[in-house]
């Protein structure tokens, strides 16, 4: 984990208020780091609805395995975190180690352990020793509070140089219900379901079901929309949890995502999704430049997702941005290797606003100065138009930098 918090970290840090029906504890178990919190229990009271997406990658963690199996009985008492080790990659060791892990936790709070659910950041390949566990889980259980939620933030980072936490109170039928979101991640990071680790809790009386179709939903133009480096983590997770507490209130039960009085509840929901995930781009390995690539006039929005992941991707663009170099040609080359509908003499290009090339040359009015002047901000903007329709959409990224080689090159060490 970095010492130096990225630049582009948040100014203002929410204060987290508490959510009935959940509390939060943790410890430093040992599993890799000294010296710091490395495992997180959230323990949830009976009746909590739960929900996830998780990664597309072909070699899963066990943890993610292990959640896909349980995920459709719709319930959860707890959630169980460790930094320092992703159980990834771990054979049959990885599969005893998720089954003992969630056995310790299950007894912890007294309750089956297909209501445990777990996840696991860290290094890959290396065998978790989940008999760390043993003895802390019952503590953390008896000492778990409802207003931790900064110290939870913390326990699951690795590389992350800060927290990153999002809350959100909104109405919903008579009652007030609040949405907490937190999230670890900072490099091997591309969007296919979840692109880190981000749990997020509610009070509100939700089923399993539209909880789901909610959190599905969000993910697309939120987590979906990130990119640190185009590297699908084996672990990625996003877990939701709907403790039902605000019943209590006069919240009326939800059973579907369509239901019209979930309509403020789910822009608030998005909205925690999206905050959380610029604080993923913000924190990148290395990053000096937030940079938000926008696409449009494509053929269809999916294209458009396409080649602005294809800019947000390249190595050539981020060079560039972190040197400052308002280097259109290599925005030029990565729509063009994109594999979609694109025509060179309609393409035009903007940096923070200032059009750099226009209908597939240089723009006439280009200034240079102007531009390099611009690219000293800390957050870039390049807006693409194709000129062919009209499917729009828009990725966020960061710069690359030398600090992200030397974070990778002895991460392991």
């Amino acid at each position: 984990m970095s010492t130096a918090v990225s630049p582009l970290a948040p100014t203002d840090v929410p204060e987290m208020p508490a959510i009935a029906g959940v509390r939060l504890a943790t410890a430093a178990a040992g599993i890799r780091y000294k010296g710091r919190t490395d495992v997180l229990l959230a323990v949830m009271d009976k009746g909590t609805s739960v929900a996830g997406v998780f990664t597309r990658s072909k070699c899963p963690s066990a943890p993610v395995e292990w959640c896909r199996a349980r995920l459709g009985r719709g319930v959860a008492r707890a959630l169980v975190v460790n930094s320092g080790n992703a159980n990834a990659f771990t054979g049959k060791t990885g599969r005893q180690a998720t089954t003992l892990t969630a056995s310790i936790a299950a007894k912890a709070v007294g309750c089956s352990s297909n209501e445990i659910f777990l996840a696991s950041t860290g290094v890959i390949g290396e065998p978790l020793d989940a008999r760390k566990f043993d003895g802390v889980l019952g503590t953390l259980a008896q000492a778990a509070v409802p207003d931790d939620w900064m110290n939870a933030a913390k326990a699951i980072m690795t590389t992350d140089t800060f927290p990153k936490v999002a809350t959100a109170t909104v109405k919903l039928g008579k009652a007030k219900v609040t949405i907490n979101g937190m999230a670890k991640g900072a490099g091997m990071i591309a969007p296919d379901m979840a692109t880190m680790l981000a749990f997020v809790f509610t009070d509100a009386p939700l089923s399993a079901g539209a909880l789901q179709a909610l959190l599905k939903s969000g993910v697309e133009d939120t987590f979906n929309a990130v990119t640190i480096d185009g590297d699908t983590s084996t672990s990625d997770t996003l877990l939701a949890f709907a403790t039902g507490a605000a019943a209590a209130d006069g919240a009326p039960r939800i059973s579907r995502a369509s239901d019209p009085r979930l309509k403020a509840f789910a822009k608030a929901f998005r909205a925690v999704l999206a905050d959380l995930a610029e604080q993923v781009a913000r924190d990148g390995e290395g990053a000096r430049k937030l940079v938000e690539i926008i696409v449009d006039g494509a053929t269809t929005k999916k294209s458009a997702r396409k080649i602005a992941m294809s800019v947000a991707n390249s190595p050539l663009v981020k060079t560039a941005i972190a040197g400052e170099d308002a280097n259109w040609g290599r925005v030029v080359m990565a729509v063009g290797k994109a594999g979609e509908p694109a025509n060179r003499d309609r393409l035009s290009i903007s940096f923070n606003g200032i059009r750099v090339a226009k209908s597939g040359a240089r723009d006439p009015s280009y200034d240079e100065a102007e531009v390099s002047a611009a690219m000293k901000n800390p957050k870039i903007q390049i807006r693409i138009a194709l000129g062919l329709g009209k499917g729009r959409d828009r990725v966020l990224t960061c710069d690359l930098t030398k600090e992200y080689v030397a974070i990778n090159g002895d991460y392991r060490s």
